[in-house]
């Protein structure tokens, strides 16, 4: 298996944050991004991959490296913002608040995927960017693990959504929990089947 790497850093000078999201698919709990800075690129953290790729053991091992080693920044949008906007400028919204969190000036973003936020430094969209730069990959890992996390807790109100297993995506046992129980104020009122309800 091929594993991200600094290629991508490496042609580029300055201070380089990796940025990815999660959470832009489930019909419950906000969305999600974190943006990474290796600062010292000669420490290396083997395992590190696109999150989606890595079971959730590894993801939390990974995090506690990752962010023991690695300047991060963590963004949020609320489902508030994500019924009031829509999931595209509610990423977007994220990216810019984990970046704003670094509380750092850059000199380069990578963004995974072809829909960057607009912000002040100079931007680099990299479609499965987290399969390739290893920045971007510990910003996925960073984002799923504070969101699966979130979720956790949300669910201890909610345990009848199973969002400890689920994590707000609509899975078969999640729908028929909204169809018995209805949605609660963590569910996405604009996302298809909600709406409709």
């Amino acid at each position: 298996m091929k594993y991200p790497d600094f290629s991508l850093e490496n042609t580029l000078s300055g201070i380089i944050a990796g940025v990815d999201e999660v959470g832009r698919g489930p019909l419950a709990g906000p969305v999600i991004s974190a943006a990474v800075i290796f600062t010292d690129r000669d420490t290396v953290i083997d395992g590190i991959n696109d999150s989606k790729k890595l079971t959730p053991k590894c993801r939390q091992v990974l995090y506690e490296k990752i962010t023991s080693v690695a300047k991060f920044g963590i963004g949020m949008a609320s489902v508030e913002e994500i019924n009031s906007y829509n999931i595209l400028q509610a990423t977007k919204l994220s990216m810019k608040r984990a970046l704003a969190n670094l509380n750092l000036e850059l000199d380069y973003v990578l963004v995974d995927g072809n829909q960057p936020p607009e912000v002040k430094w100079q931007v680099k969209s990299i479609v499965n960017g987290d399969s390739l730069s290893i920045s971007i990959a510990a910003a996925s890992i960073v984002a799923k693990v504070t969101r699966d996390r979130l979720m956790e807790e949300l669910h201890n109100k909610h345990p009848q959504y199973n969002w400890y297993k689920n994590k707000g995506y609509g899975t078969k046992e999640h729908l028929s929990a909204i169809g018995l129980h209805g949605i609660t104020k963590h569910h996405r009122k604009n996302f298809a089947p909600i709406r409709i309800l």
